[in-house]
């Protein structure tokens, strides 16, 4: 009996290695959909849950489109339309009610026919609210709680601001050279710095703020504090005049991949929409559509266990990240190098 040893020129294993790292971190990167996941038990809690969409004016410029107290009178109208269904029998009390971003741009505690319209509509539908609101002294994007009879009783402050949209990064020299930081955003917003969990009974309702669903750091936090369901206000109005509907869509499918990363429910409020209820899979329960006044429900359920990705954290995503750096850095390393054998062959030449 004979062996035959084949050896692998240099060049080859040099070709190969950067196909391994690259096939590894496919391979770690597409694992998590051969995990199991969690399923519905017997006996798990569930809540009932709505979103309002109030709509805005579909203006062709900003200062049309934000007409502020129109804004606050749509999701207040809304809330009361879905409060008389409710008392018809059409529709089931939920068990909270998400208004979106900047479902008040004026600040209800400086503003009496502010807060008296959302008040009303709070005391009409008898749940708690969670408003999005823009609050003054200093100027933060808020969540704000509303409870019947009581007003605002706690919030949530947006951590991660928008740059030039709701913070001016290098103010002080950019000013020097125009004038557009002080028409874009005067003040710069002052961002929170805590996930809050809003308790409600059983409901521990974490939220996030807009494109604040896109970091992985700041909705885990909430599934830390204890969040077994999640809510995401948004405004995409200002982005979409021209009838885009790429931002939001962007989010909607953010959230959805958060519901299944964390095995929460998430409700998505929207002022133009879409907004939607997930099922903790990434399934849309019900959803609405852009530029259009809606009030959605959907029974989700209330889970507080804890996913692999809340256990891992970002380390898989370092290790992909950092290891696609240094197969790249390598391969360069070695075309670097076959580089410089060549040159002193054909300076011999």
């Amino acid at each position: 009996m004979s062996f035959t040893i084949r050896v692998v020129p240099s060049s080859a294993r040099a070709r190969l290695w950067p196909a391994v790292a690259l096939a590894a971190s496919a391979a770690l990167a597409c694992s998590g959909a051969l995990l199991p996941t969690d399923q519905a038990t017997p006996g798990e809690q569930t809540a009932e849950v709505a979103a309002i969409q109030g709509n805005v004016p579909h203006a062709t410029n900003l200062p049309d489109l934000w007409r502020a107290t129109t804004v606050t009178q749509n999701h207040a109208a809304a809330t009361e339309s879905l409060a008389a269904r409710i008392r018809s029998g059409a529709a089931p009390a939920p068990d909270v009610v998400i208004w979106p971003e900047n479902s008040t741009d004026l600040d209800p505690s400086l503003y009496p026919p502010i807060y008296n319209s959302i008040a009303t509509a709070v005391k009409d539908i008898d749940r708690p609210v969670l408003v999005g609101a823009v609050l003054q002294n200093p100027v933060r994007n808020a969540g704000q709680l509303w409870l019947p009879g009581r007003g605002p009783v706690a919030v949530y402050i947006k951590r991660r601001l928008v740059p030039f949209g709701e913070v001016i990064p290098f103010r002080s020299i950019i000013s020097k050279i125009t004038s557009l930081p002080s028409s874009l955003q005067p003040v710069n917003f002052t961002p929170g710095h805590r996930a809050v969990v809003f308790r409600l009974g059983k409901i521990r309702l974490g939220d996030v703020i807009c494109y604040e669903v896109g970091f992985d750091g700041l909705v885990s936090s909430e599934i830390a504090a204890g969040a077994n369901l999640l809510a995401v206000q948004t405004n995409d109005a200002d982005f979409e005049i021209d009838g885009q509907t790429g931002e939001t869509l962007q989010q909607l499918a953010m959230a959805r991949i958060r519901a299944i990363e964390h095995n929460r429910s998430v409700v998505v409020a929207s002022t133009t929409g879409i907004s939607a209820v997930i099922a903790p899979d990434g399934q849309l329960l019900t959803s609405t559509h852009t530029w259009t006044r809606a009030e959605i429900e959907a029974r989700v359920p209330l889970r507080s266990s804890t996913t692999l990705a809340d256990r891992l954290g970002g380390w898989p995503e370092a290790v992909i990240a950092w290891g696609t750096l240094a197969a790249l850095g390598w391969v360069i390393a070695q075309q670097l190098r076959r580089r410089k054998r060549k040159s002193p062959a054909r300076a011999a030449e």
